[in-house]
């Protein structure tokens, strides 16, 4: 990725489209290609073939433990650990990477995730040196397989409402930690525990605590909707006595470690959603090329076609988004000295930089998937409902993803809500955005540029798009100020306006940055200009949402309000039903994903 300016989280509601590079998969090095190989053929020859196996445990996750074991030979545990703890050190994109290509199957994604991700990296950032030693070289082999236990039965969005407690003895040698914890992924087979607790009742602190402690159990698997080759327990805590070296960060402080964990598992969830939509996707058009009715495939029928097309614009989209994050975190923390005694939590600051991309990739992430699953088993028809295709296990699996790391409606909150209060601490130039808005509604309402092989009307649209977020989110934030935390509907719809410009920015400025001699580019400029037309229209659809509830019945307000969106708002033009035929011809031929 060139460039000197240093990325900055949220600023693609402010830069215009194009005017900084974006990392997108066309910028992937040999090497990172060469990683990517090695997870595929893992996941093919390794786990996809124990599918079945791993989707009916029966309480057994010898073989789930087995394939943990065989990935941490080849070096897929280690991807985020440090060099100097026996890990691989890898950038972000290369880790993104292989959530992704692990994303294809559901069980085994949540249970790698649990353990690489929200399950060793907080002791990779928070840990002690003593800590990093004891246990990175163990977990970045597989040799130990770890855990993160957050939620409880009484506290789920809101984690910092546990009420697990954590007691020191009387001779300051330990901690007795009393409490329950629940939905704890990798329970059953977990050699460490990250645990939330309350230090003298109001202290939220995070231990690890190690299996086998005396008072520590589990208990009985969850009977789930999906998932179903992932280990999921209670995690029950009565008088367990954890040593004061294990400690994990401060006290008082285990917020730090929760939500910026959170973030980066948020980071990882989004591109590993786009694995299993793209894998739904691969399955759905080979099904419909092998499925005939009325004496030809069902792949011919416009319908048909008109799903797949839809499905390869989604994943197309995500993925932009997905790999420019990635590549704004490896700008930044490239930048870091890497023999800096606090390495750690500034690479931890260059994640949580990014906390509102990683959200929006969460949120619309997530949603793709549920898409993408949803129309796949359409394509099947009736045999999409039989657990003999796998289409029902895809639409299953793809269900929690909506809820775990913060429910996407948390998730729609803090997205307006960490960008204002960026804006308000000076870090984004949010007001000087909208003194540009301003000044544009006062002048002539620009001309719509002439569709043609570049990208200058949609690139003109992308701008429409964010000056007229903009323009809504100022005119609600004025409306309720102080107040504004309390209007969650409003704060959703103003969520959905900004996952559409960053969807809308990313595969515009993807496409900006084609080489035009490049095999494949003319195919991800239809999807780019499809995406487009869906974003473009939805965040217009949005704002009038937004402005008809703040006239609230004044017919003069009411008419202030449209008239800025008739001024900001443009028919796009765009053939959308044309654009979605030829790309599913091109999903159709190769039966894939077909923006390679």
């Amino acid at each position: 990725m060139s460039g000197t300016d240093k990325p900055m989280g949220s600023a693609f509601l402010i830069d215009e489209v194009g005017s900084k590079t974006i990392f997108s998969p066309e910028d992937f090095t040999d090497e990172q290609r060469m990683f990517g190989e090695t997870v595929k053929r893992f996941m093919d020859e390794e786990v996809e073939p124990k599918s079945e196996e791993l989707d009916h445990p029966d309480g057994d996750f010898s073989v789930l433990v087995g394939l943990l074991k065989k990935a941490g030979e080849v070096g897929l545990l280690m991807t985020d650990v440090p060099e100097e703890y026996g890990g691989l050190g890898l950038d972000k994109t290369t880790s993104m990477l292989c959530s992704e290509l692990i994303g294809r199957q559901g069980s085994f994604a949540v249970t790698y995730g649990a353990h690489t991700g929200i399950g060793t990296l907080p002791i990779t950032f928070f840990g002690t040196t003593e800590q990093k030693e004891k246990w990175l070289p163990l977990l970045a082999t597989g040799e130990k397989l770890a855990a993160y236990a957050l939620t409880e039965p009484g506290s789920g969005s809101d984690a910092m409402a546990a009420k697990t407690t954590a007691v020191l003895s009387e001779d300051g040698s330990h901690y007795v930690l009393n409490g329950t914890k629940m939905w704890i992924t990798n329970a059953g087979f977990a050699d460490v525990f990250t645990v939330f607790c309350q230090v003298d009742g109001n202290k939220f602190t995070a231990f690890l605590v190690e299996a086998g402690s005396e008072g520590l159990s589990t208990g009985t698997e969850e009977k789930k909707l999906g998932l179903k080759g992932s280990s999921t327990r209670m995690l029950i805590l009565e008088d367990v006595k954890v040593p004061v070296g294990n400690l994990l960060g401060e006290i008082g402080r285990g917020h730090k470690i929760a939500f910026n964990i959170l973030n980066f598992g948020r980071f990882k969830l989004g591109v590993g959603t786009l694995g299993g939509a793209k894998t739904a996707l691969e399955f759905a058009a080979r099904y419909a090329n092998e499925r005939k009715q009325f004496g030809k495939p069902i792949s011919s029928f416009g319908a048909i076609g008109q799903k797949l097309a839809q499905m390869s614009i989604q994943c197309y989209a995500l993925e932009s988004m997905c790999y420019r994050v990635a590549g704004y975190m490896d700008q930044t923390i490239s930048a870091i000295d890497a023999s800096a005694p606090d390495y750690a939590q500034q690479v931890m600051a260059a994640i949580e930089e990014f906390a509102v991309e990683d959200s929006i990739m969460k949120v619309h992430g997530s949603e793709v998937l549920d898409f993408v699953v949803d129309e796949a088993m359409q394509v099947f028809g009736g045999y999409g409902y039989s657990c003999e295709y796998p289409a029902e296990r895809a639409y299953r699996d793809s269900r929690i993803n909506r809820i775990f790391e913060g429910t996407n409606e948390i998730n729609r909150l803090l997205i307006p809500g960490i960008l204002l209060k960026r804006a308000m601490k000076g870090q984004l130039p949010l007001f000087g955005a909208i003194a540009k808005v301003e000044t544009v509604l006062g002048a002539d309402k620009a001309p719509l540029p002439a569709l043609g092989e570049g990208l200058d009307r949609e690139s003109f649209l992308v701008e429409k798009a964010k000056q007229l977020t903009i323009h809504a989110a100022n005119q609600t934030i004025q409306k309720h100020m102080a107040g504004l935390k309390d209007q969650q509907e409003l704060l959703m719809v103003m969520a959905d306006m900004l996952i559409d410009v960053y969807a809308l920015d990313s595969v515009v400025g993807r496409g900006l940055q084609l080489d035009p001699q490049a095999s494949g580019t003319g195919l991800k400029l239809l999807a780019t200009r499809a995406a487009v037309a869906h974003h473009y229209a939805s965040v217009v659809g949005k704002a009038e949402r937004l402005y008809t509830h703040l006239a609230a019945g004044d017919q003069n307000q009411l008419d202030k309000h449209l008239a800025v969106l008739d001024k900001l708002s443009y028919r796009s033009g765009i053939d959308a039903i044309g654009l979605e035929r030829q790309l599913a011809a091109a999903t159709i031929e190769v039966e894939n994903y077909p923006f390679k």
